[in-house]
């Protein structure tokens, strides 16, 4: 057993200084714990919030590249689509005859009843009056001349026969051979092989010129 020569008084003044030291080094190292954790959670922080804006601008980035090419019109434009004020179209319903400034009609007055014109192909040239109700309804008319070749008109039957809302027949007096005309549009085509008739059957089968969308093609006057 050692001998402490200090006194009583002296040996409890050594120990509450120890214990003060030993208090003071605890407070540091804690200190230092949480300055180290605080500045190590701040990194994480830093980092994610910098990769999050990373992630962020990379979409902003490709969202402009599109912009450097304007869009394009679906199905394109349609060469030598002439096009008719489709207010200036009247709609009323007419049990005579009328005189259309156009052949064919673009639309204008009408038979109260339409041709049947879901993918239906005429062998005879229809009541204008009719047709043009069919137009109202959102169809698009294909028609042609004796001029045309049988193969087109063949080949023009096909693709009508596969169409709701399209019908087809001959029509003497037209400025083309082959014609396509939708409420308030028409063009002229070189044949049936002319991409112009899908580009049209595209945009107007239904189209937003369609005057009553959804109305019926079928259960009107059919005669082929």
């Amino acid at each position: 057993m050692s001998f402490d020569p200090r006194t009583p008084m002296e040996q409890h003044d050594a120990h509450r200084a120890r214990q003060r030291r030993d208090r003071a080094l605890a407070i540091s190292l804690s200190v230092l714990v949480v300055v180290g954790l605080a500045g190590f959670g701040t990194y994480l922080v830093l980092e994610k919030s910098e990769a999050s804006e990373q992630k962020q601008a990379a979409p902003a980035a490709d969202a402009k590249a599109p912009a450097a090419e304007p869009e394009k019109p679906a199905g394109g434009s349609i060469e030598g689509l002439r096009t008719w004020d489709a207010k200036k179209l009247t709609r009323n319903h007419v049990t005579g005859t009328v005189t259309y400034p156009m052949k064919p009609p673009v639309g204008g007055d009408h038979n109260p009843v339409w041709m049947n014109c879901d993918g239906d192909v005429y062998q005879k040239a229809l009541p204008d009056v009719n047709a043009v109700h069919s137009l109202e309804h959102g169809s698009v008319w294909v028609t042609y001349t004796d001029k045309a070749s049988d193969a087109d008109v063949a080949k023009l039957a096909e693709r009508v026969g596969r169409t709701p809302y399209s019908l087809m027949s001959p029509y003497e007096g037209q400025s083309g051979t082959i014609m396509l005309t939708a409420w308030g549009n028409q063009v002229t085509v070189d044949g049936a092989d002319d991409p112009r008739v899908d580009q049209f059957l595209s945009k107007f089968v239904q189209g937003p010129q369609t005057p009553e969308p959804g109305a019926p093609c079928t259960g009107g006057l059919g005669t082929r």
